[in-house]
């Protein structure tokens, strides 16, 4: 069995799942150069001695060697995940792309709440002195984020989202899955950050999955403009920045260098440009291989229509709010 003191002195052990029942926290053992791979740390498993069970009082009681900390929020399909792992340059900053432990803490609910701060101070471990982490996590877990910012009172947090059709068409590429998808997104984003559209049982059951889709979008972004003004209790909105996906696709380094200026990580001379020109640009994020085989086709006629009609109804909602949508970039 793996020391507890081992676990906690050592960043390579990351916390992966909260259990309930039994009242433990299960870690997995991931290296340094493998934080930046394809795929989500949420999917992977430790096997043998690369995994270890602690208890929540054995977590709590942990006082390991934290760092700087930052949050990288997003209403997903916005190129997050490429952010996370181009920010990848050891010994300055590192991505934690979707760790479990993040969407654990949802799924654990109110139990989880005395166990936010010791999981995050354990993310936090730098693996050399200075580095700054950066944790993104899965969308599905932004109902989390005025307690892990409370939790983490210097923390900066990016906000990143793109327009309504490029999300749009990123849920109808994965089909039916994407679409189901999408439905399950507006009924959880009603859970905690609702609001009343004016549609009865019938008439909500009634839209289509790109509507349902649309709307989950828009409480995303309302969600995210909550905490920018500062009406979510704890939460600072000078602490946020928004940023673009599509931007940040097409000014890379500004991007990297902003995003690190923000976080106040001194970034080396000649760093930030190698970062915008790394392999993490010519592959896909999630898949691995060339992004180019993985883009889709053409969208056919019908498909542009309908989310040009999406867009122009969300759009009418979102009039009737005031909130100017999608949210505008403040990060450069």
């Amino acid at each position: 069995m793996t020391d507890k003191s081992s676990i906690a002195a050592d960043p390579s052990w990351l916390p992966h799942r909260i259990d309930v029942p039994t009242r433990t926290v299960e870690f997995i053992r991931v290296g340094r150069d493998e934080l930046s791979a394809q795929g989500f740390l949420a999917d992977r498993s430790g096997e043998g001695d690369a995994k270890a069970l602690v208890s929540w009082d054995e977590v709590t009681a942990m006082r390991p060697e934290s760092g700087k900390l930052h949050f990288i929020f997003h209403t997903a399909f916005c190129r997050s995940t490429l952010l996370a792992r181009a920010l990848d340059a050891p010994g300055v900053s590192v991505g934690l792309n979707e760790p479990g432990i993040i969407v654990s803490m949802y799924n654990a609910g109110e139990a989880a709440r005395p166990l936010i701060a010791p999981l995050l101070a354990l993310l936090a471990r730098p693996h050399a002195p200075g580095e700054a982490v950066f944790v993104k996590p899965t969308n599905h877990s932004n109902m989390l984020m005025p307690s892990l910012l409370q939790a983490r009172p210097d923390a900066r947090a990016i906000l990143m989202s793109n327009a309504l059709p490029v999300f749009l068409r990123s849920v109808a590429r994965k089909g039916l899955m994407g679409r189901r998808w999408g439905r399950q997104l507006f009924l959880e984003m009603q859970g905690y950050a609702g609001m009343d559209f004016g549609m009865d049982a019938r008439e909500s059951f009634a839209m289509s999955d790109l509507q349902a889709a649309g709307l989950a979008w828009f409480l995303a972004q309302r969600w995210f403009a909550l905490h920018l003004g500062g009406q979510v209790q704890g939460v600072a909105g000078d602490r946020m920045r928004v940023l673009d996906g599509d931007r940040f696709d097409a000014e890379r380094e500004t991007t990297i260098a902003s995003v690190l200026d923000f976080a106040g990580v001194d970034a080396p001379d000649g760093l930030v440009g190698q970062l915008a020109t790394g392999d993490v640009f010519s592959q896909h994020s999630k898949l691995g291989g060339s992004f180019k085989e993985k883009a889709a086709e053409e969208e056919d006629a019908k498909l542009v229509e309908e989310i040009e009609q999406v867009e122009k109804w969300v759009g009418i909602i979102a009039g009737q709010t005031g909130l100017p949508i999608p949210l505008k970039q403040t990060l450069f």
